[in-house]
């Protein structure tokens, strides 16, 4: 038996909190994560720092804010100064592992959307290394290893440990397109997959959802699979190894595009899934950006082919959304399912705390929208989070608010290692803490768009059964009643009865945002 426990943390892109089996969902059926949940202990109020990728992910790895670890939107690599909670347990002698998908470098060579600067005429122009006000080599060497030029040299490897990660098996993007490890594997193992990838390549069928491409990728091809065969190879490899562990197992699903290979596609059918609330209720007065995104998906039949962002949808579109984002958890289920007997195969059951959770939701038709964006809804920043420990709690639910900051913190704390000073994660009660009364969530997008504005901020507040919200930008700000409004449908920002607790929340947030503010670097003298 080892001195420290070891952990898994299975990890998943664009999930909501609602899409597994053991969170309610009516149709959806994921045995695998339940049984999880059912030897441990089911967070029901847990959060992101951050409702995209890239920023979230960093909080992760940092357990810090946005405004913190500095990737405060998509595009922004994280720099290699911040500290990861990965890189203490590797310091107190863990063995560290990453399969599937990072995501803390850019994926793409899409250009920037900040546009540059206007100099005045008769002003002189600051030199390029003093334009910016901080100093950054975030577009260096080190930072290209998740872009596609990386992986089309010879033999690419990516030099570990990467942030704290000391084996690496990378997956990069989404569908069908994927590259790093997976595709090298690919080209070895079964060269004639890479001709069936792509929608050029798709059986065909008669859904209309945009981005849905049912893929000719076989099952035991498709990325889900490798990324369970190559955790499951690297936990076998540890039988009789009695140093701890950490394996971070990462699917880049049920993020669209919607490509669930084989059974998988029709596994769940679209009239079988819930209808959100949106089409039924005829009395609902949309928000400026629900309209600005169905006047651009009138002005543009095509843009659902190309947009990652909130993008207006039918009824039927949302359902099918839907069915097939099931069928792409129910794989990730079974590839959990496969991992875990991994785990029970190799003997190392006892000592393996396993986790599950996701780096965000997904709007999956409520609201009349797909994808995710600047708007702070419920369904794209409460994901699911299982800590299943085989010495604690067990078929426990919590209603604990916690945040994706907090699972290094946590995990730390429950292996008996100091945290760097900095760190801003609260150690949940599953390791002995006292979790944390309300969720702070920042989020920061480089797009101009029509009902946000130029660049907009959103910082929000959950606490209790209140949601609240305020906008840098042209959006009004939102308060919403979780309780009584749990689809919130009803901004009641400007409602005179709610006056109070509005200013309560706004309080709450500011002190929030305050103790958010660095502390580091620290000090190196008294003056």
């Amino acid at each position: 038996m080892t001195e420290r426990p070891s952990f898994i943390l299975f990890i998943t892109d664009q999930q909501r909190f609602d899409h597994l089996g053991c969170n309610g969902h009516p149709v959806l059926r994921t045995p695998h994560i339940d049984a999880m949940a059912a030897q441990g202990v089911n967070y029901k109020r847990f959060y992101v720092a951050s409702p995209v990728c890239m920023p979230n992910r960093a909080s992760l790895m940092t357990c810090r804010m946005p405004s913190s670890h500095g990737v405060r939107t998509l595009g922004i690599p994280m720099s290699h100064d911040q500290v990861t909670f990965v890189e203490l347990l590797r310091a107190a002698g863990y063995d560290t592992a990453l399969i599937g998908k990072s995501h803390l470098q850019n994926l793409s060579h899409f250009p920037v959307q900040v546009p540059p600067p206007e100099h005045r005429e008769g002003f002189h122009v600051p030199p390029d290394d003093a334009s910016v006000a901080i100093r950054s080599d975030l577009d260096n060497e080190t930072y290209q290893y998740e872009r596609q030029p990386y992986w089309n040299q010879d033999d690419p490897v990516v030099p570990t440990p990467f942030y704290g990660f000391d084996h690496y098996d990378s997956v990069l993007r989404h569908g069908t397109n994927a590259g790093g490890d997976y595709e090298l594997w690919l080209r070895k193992n079964a060269p004639e997959v890479l001709e069936m990838r792509g929608p050029q390549h798709q059986f065909p069928h008669d859904y209309i959802c945009p981005q849905a491409i049912r893929t000719k990728i076989p099952e035991e091809h498709y990325t889900t699979r490798y990324i369970a065969d190559r955790a499951s190879e690297w936990i076998a490899a540890r039988k009789g190894n009695p140093k701890p562990y950490f394996l971070m197992v990462s699917f880049p699903d049920p993020h669209h595009p919607f490509n669930p290979p084989g059974k998988y596609w029709d596994m769940y059918e679209p009239e079988d899934m819930p209808v959100p609330l949106a089409y039924q209720a005829n009395d609902w007065d949309p928000p400026a950006y629900v309209l600005a995104a169905e006047k651009a998906r009138a002005k543009d039949a095509n843009i659902g082919k190309k947009a990652g962002y909130s993008l207006a949808v039918s009824k039927r579109e949302a359902l099918e959304a839907r069915a097939l984002t099931c069928g792409m958890i129910a794989m990730v289920d079974d590839a959990v399912g496969q991992v875990r007997d991994a785990v029970n195969d190799a003997g190392v059951s006892d000592e393996t705390v396993q986790i599950f959770t996701s780096d965000h939701g997904d709007h999956l038709g409520d609201h009349r929208l797909l994808f995710k964006g600047s708007e702070q809804y419920d369904n794209l920043t409460h994901v699911p989070f299982i800590w299943s420990d085989p010495k604690g709690s067990a078929g426990q639910d919590s209603d604990e608010i916690a945040q994706t900051h907090d699972i290094g913190t946590t995990i730390l704390e429950h292996a008996m290692i100091e945290g760097a000073v900095g760190m801003q994660g609260v150690v949940m009660s599953v390791a002995g803490g006292q979790g944390r009364e309300a969720a702070h969530i920042q989020y920061e997008t480089q797009r101009t768009q029509e009902a946000f504005g130029v660049r907009p901020r959103v910082h929000t507040i959950v606490k209790g059964r209140w949601r609240l919200s305020m906008y840098l930008g042209k959006c009004p700000n939102e308060l919403f009643d979780l309780e009584d409004d749990p689809g919130e449908m009803v901004n009641l920002w400007d409602s005179p009865t709610h006056a109070a607790i509005k200013h309560q929340l706004v309080e709450a947030l500011a002190e929030m945002e305050i103790a958010a503010v660095d502390r580091v670097p620290l000090p190196t003298s008294e003056a």
